[in-house]
């Protein structure tokens, strides 16, 4: 898999050959050579279509001269990654013939291409929507005469496929008689194959305006279009569109890396007609160097919608589950015909960082650990700008916060669109790190999706961040408006019971959601969506998730790793089935798990350590001002939350350590229906409850509708 993502890798092409046996001249122009190339791709797209598509094609810095290449045979040694290929080399003209007589054994000539009619562009729009494009250097994707293409471009789909008729400049290109000097430096250029060889035959071009384009025999007519720009495709001149006697030579392909190398073109022949434009196809290259976008890939966001086409292409990743696995997609049709060897795979392996006291071994260390990651060769790939498509990441873990300085590069940023995962954590299952939540905020807000293919769930997730908040969960697809917009009620309580709230906790929200028409308050209005917050475990917890889902309000969970341990004195919390959205957290983040519930309306019912902990933090979040002062609805009967609640109250009372802040206790609301924690909500969502830094002081901590004669008229007066 990782063998296409090199610098010399091209699958239509193989490397440029070089001649192995000359003959000598016959017909006074023409010669037989054998060329060897070497260093053939595993992945090269000849070794599989039909031979008769494969061609010779002729380096143009030869064809310039006035030399013609006609393949004859050749034959593959894929065990030595070689080919052999017998080819009649014919000089045109006088220039061609001189410069075929100084070839020699060890010349660089030319390379095969092959024609794969599946890569053959057939829809003009592929073109069409390449121009006013650029690569990440800002050159053009396609154009002619111009960043914006140019009239000069016609493009026509004949006989199923697209074909560019591109104009030519009036005049010829002749060259002056010190070419002929030069022809014996071009012959050892060829044996080094270096480059720049056109560039050195144009100091010996001219142009002639007023010259006609017309062919003479024996004679190579060079012609010009205006500047051509391809980065996207092969180029390829159609022979057969081409006025009758007039002929190209083979060196007829054109590269994906031309600028405005790709003016020039060969012709011979014989014929009185002036030749007025060149036709052209094309041909794709491998997907992920088609500098494609991912908007444009429209079979690929309709897999992308359906769950069945990710879970089928996480499953071709290669067994066992415990194996590191990324691949990188930018086409559907690739999603779709995934295999295992696409994958590219990495055993998990275990590294001891020296830590932070050790900074020169840690960073090396480190860079040890990225470079083994699946998918740190994509990643690289498209900072070397071997990957240009826009696509998208599937990864069997999610992957490594290491790997966050190459996943927020700004060139992986451009091309990167979405990450795909199906397990948090090879070592720890569904369970994120603190890193790992790190990096999600951070990639929320660089603007690249991410999404959880969740065998527990059948659905995808994706993450979301809470408005205004470095927070967020895994939201399924259908609802991730409605976790935007929503007001979250939260449910604390005891896993161990669920308690006998059910039905007051269902009539309250049924309640609220029809309170809903005649509100107009920041956090409850007439397209105000309700969501229910709990831990995610078993008792009230899942009592909370449950009624969430039987009246249809979004059902979310904060989970924590609370598995068996060695010395373990908590139970052990299955998350429950009732679950829509969803964070994990490892035991050691209890803490800040807590801290990132963020709820609208917390609602307390009967519970233990947990329930006091996370009681405690609700009444710090009002006291400091991290959250506004909102009500807290706490269910049961008024002596049960007095034993847990008053006397601490009290005490810091009268020892005046909460000074200043009693008015917190004005937040907490003891009720046992449904009816008096509507009522509280009401009057609060119109503005009209007595809460916060002005409002009364209770002396119990809090406010129980029994503990009062005349509840109504004390919240009225």
């Amino acid at each position: 898999m990782e063998s296409y993502l090199t610098h010399q890798h091209y699958d239509l092409v193989t490397p440029d050959g070089r001649i192995t046996q000359i003959g000598a001249l016959f017909d006074r122009k023409k010669r037989l050579a054998t060329v060897k190339i070497d260093e053939i791709s595993p992945a090269f797209i000849g070794y599989e279509i039909d031979a008769k598509l494969i061609t010779f094609n002729l380096k143009s810095v030869l064809a310039q001269l006035g030399l013609n290449a006609v393949c004859k045979e050749f034959h593959f040694e894929r065990k030595f990654d070689a080919a052999y290929v017998k080819v009649e080399l014919q000089g045109i003209g006088a220039l061609g013939v001189a410069m075929l007589e100084l070839l020699e054994v060890g010349s660089y000539i030319g390379k095969l291409f092959a024609a794969d009619d599946r890569r053959r562009v057939r829809d003009p729009d592929y073109l069409m929507r390449m121009f006013g494009r650029s690569d990440r250097k800002g050159r053009p994707l396609l154009s002619l005469g111009g960043f914006e293409g140019s009239g000069a471009l016609i493009l026509e789909k004949i006989e199923g496929r697209t074909v560019a008729f591109i104009a030519l400049l009036e005049g010829v290109m002749t060259y002056d008689l010190s070419v002929y000097g030069f022809l014996p430096t071009l012959a050892q250029v060829l044996k080094k194959n270096m480059s720049h060889a056109r560039e050195l035959l144009h100091l010996h071009q001219h142009w002639e305006k007023e010259v006609p384009r017309i062919i003479k025999p024996n004679e190579i007519l060079l012609v010009r279009t205006a500047p051509l720009h391809i980065r996207t495709v092969y180029g390829h001149v159609v022979h057969s569109l081409l006025p009758q006697g007039i002929y190209h030579t083979t060196a007829d392909f054109l590269q994906p890396d031309t600028t405005a190398s790709g003016d020039i073109y060969e012709l011979f022949g014989s014929s009185e007609q002036i030749i007025d434009d060149i036709p052209l196809e094309f041909y794709t290259l491998e997907p992920h160097r088609e500098h494609v976008f991912f908007s444009d890939r429209d079979q690929l966001l309709a897999s992308l919608e359906e769950p069945k086409s990710l879970f089928e292409a996480f499953a071709t990743a290669p067994e066992p589950r415990n194996l590191l696995a990324s691949v990188f997609v930018v086409k559907g049709t690739q999603m779709k015909s995934l295999k295992p060897t696409d994958w590219i795979t990495r055993e998990l392996l275990k590294h001891e960082f020296p830590g932070l006291s050790h900074p020169a071994r840690q960073a090396q260390v480190v860079e040890k650990y990225i470079e083994h990651q699946p998918a740190y060769p994509f990643l690289k790939a498209i900072e070397d700008g071997l990957i240009t498509s826009q696509g998208i990441l599937l990864s069997r873990h999610f992957p490594t916060p290491l790997l966050k300085r190459m996943l927020l590069n700004d060139l992986v940023q451009r091309c990167l669109k979405r990450i795909y995962f199906q397990y948090p954590s090879c070592s720890y299952g569904g369970y994120f790190s603190h890193e790992d939540r790190a990096m999600l905020v951070d990639l929320a807000k660089f603007g690249i999706p991410v999404y959880w293919v969740d065998d527990l769930s059948g659905k995808i997730l994706q993450y979301v961040l809470k408005p205004e908040k470095d927070a967020g969960l895994f939201v399924p697809l259908p609802l991730v408006e409605t976790f935007r917009k929503a007001t979250f009620f939260g449910m604390y309580g005891s896993n161990l019971q669920e308690g006998h709230f059910e039905t007051q906790l269902m009539q309250l929200l049924e309640g609220t959601l029809e309170m809903r028409a005649h509100m107009n308050h920041p956090l409850l209005s007439s397209d105000t969506p309700l969501a229910l917050l709990t831990g995610g475990g078993p008792g009230a917890m899942e009592m909370g998730n449950r009624v969430a889902k039987s009246i249809g309000i979004l059902s979310c969970a904060n989970i924590v790793d609370f598995r068996a341990k060695d010395k373990s004195v908590v139970n052990e919390q299955k998350q429950n089935p009732y679950i829509d959205a969803k964070m994990t957290y490892r035991l050691d983040r209890l803490v800040e798990r807590q801290a990132e519930f963020y709820l609208d309306i917390p609602i307390f019912l009967p519970g233990g350590i947990g329930t006091d902990f996370e009681y405690t933090l609700e009444e710090v979040r009002r006291k400091t001002g991290s959250c506004p002062p909102n009500p807290v609805l706490l269910f049961g009967e008024p002596d049960y939350w007095r034993r847990k609640i008053t006397s601490r109250f009290q005490l810091n009372r009268e020892t005046g350590t909460i000074k200043g802040s009693e008015w917190v206790s004005n937040c907490f609301y003891c009720i046992q229906t449904a009816q008096q924690g509507l009522w509280v909500l009401s009057h609060f969502f119109k503005g009209t409850l007595r809460i916060g830094k002005e409002g009364p002081i209770y002396d119990e901590g809090f406010y129980s509708f029994n503990a009062q004669k005349d509840a109504w008229s004390l919240h009225n007066s």
